[in-house]
């Protein structure tokens, strides 16, 4: 009984939220904090006044599951996705949900951060790297540090079960030949703690409540400029990065104002915007944050999306017999 009542519950939530969307003229779904969302749909419609967004932001294994809820309930509400990571919208390709678009921006752009056939494409540079309280006695520069003595007990890194730039990071060190699972295993033994999202180790770690943890790059940045007592490292082995890339969906019901939106991510003025909120721009040309290393300076660890969706549930459980299934 109690599934049937959580399962209608979500078939009402569904229809409800698509009475409402039936006044918009584009539905995006991201993953970007509530600020930065309220920013880029501020952006697009301020560069496309006629037409209204509604968005909804949630975590992107959130975001997926009510997608996939609405599919399964015959009543998708999403025309545009702007969430973490292609691994994440290769899988949406593979299974045919997502509508392909070639857009004119895309020569602006390495091709190693779009679909080639132009089912999605990146729009930032997110990386995960390491923050640490200035109060800490140890100030790490690599990995393999959070791994000491010094850090027993005093490290917390989000949940690749919460956040989806987590898994990606996971991935990606896992993959790196001086690193592997094996640096998993050992900083689970070092005490470690793995849970929630990217937020809850920012909290952690500006209270002082813990020294170090593995973090997207631009939160602690920021904190910092406000003054928070907080470091952001670069380490030495380099970092993961997420792209937040941006795709339509093939069951769009806005596919113009959907284009529209995706050109927009891509141009010269949306990456402006991701910019003054604080992140690397995928495009070429483009300044970094203040607050950030030169932009070759950033040694970025390499991710196959097709082998990475292969082996994430193989993934998750190894993290999980290592962290829990927080």
């Amino acid at each position: 009984m109690k599934t049937f009542v959580s399962a209608l519950a979500g078939l009402l939530a569904v229809v409800l939220f698509s009475g409402s969307a039936l006044a918009a003229d584009l539905v995006l779904y991201t993953s970007q904090p509530n600020e930065d969302a309220q920013a880029t749909v501020d952006g697009f419609m301020a560069a496309n006044p006629g037409i209204k967004v509604d968005w909804v932001r949630d975590g992107t294994p959130q975001i997926i599951a009510k997608l996939q809820a609405e599919i399964q309930a015959g009543a998708p509400v999403a025309d545009v996705l702007l969430i973490a990571d292609t691994v994440t919208l290769e899988r949406l390709k593979e299974a045919g949900k997502l509508m392909a678009y070639k857009s004119p921006e895309a020569v602006n752009y390495d091709p190693a951060l779009y679909d080639a056939d132009g089912y999605y494409y990146s729009t930032k540079l997110i990386t995960t790297g390491i923050v640490y309280n200035t109060a800490a006695s140890m100030k790490p520069t690599s990995w393999k540090d959070l791994t000491k003595p010094e850090a027993k007990g005093l490290v917390a890194m989000p949940s690749p079960l919460a956040s989806g730039a987590a898994l990606i990071h996971a991935q990606t060190l896992a993959g790196a030949g001086s690193l592997g699972w094996d640096f998993y295993k050992n900083l689970a033994a070092n005490g470690a703690t793995a849970s929630g999202g990217n937020g809850a180790v920012l909290k952690a770690v500006a209270s002082g409540e813990k020294a170090y943890g593995m973090i997207v790059d631009y939160m602690p940045i920021r904190e910092k400029a406000k003054g928070a007592p907080l470091e952001f490292v670069f380490p030495t082995e380099g970092v993961s990065a997420v792209t937040e890339p941006v795709g339509i969906l093939v069951s769009a019901k806005h596919v113009d104002a959907a284009k529209k939106f995706v050109d927009y991510a891509l141009s010269e003025k949306g990456q402006q915007g991701f910019l003054k909120l604080g992140y690397i721009p995928a495009r070429n040309g483009m300044q970094l944050p203040a607050g950030f290393p030169a932009r070759d300076s950033i040694k970025v660890l390499p991710l196959n999306a097709a082998e990475a969706l292969k082996n994430t549930d193989q993934d998750l459980k190894t993290f999980s017999s290592y962290y829990g299934s927080k």
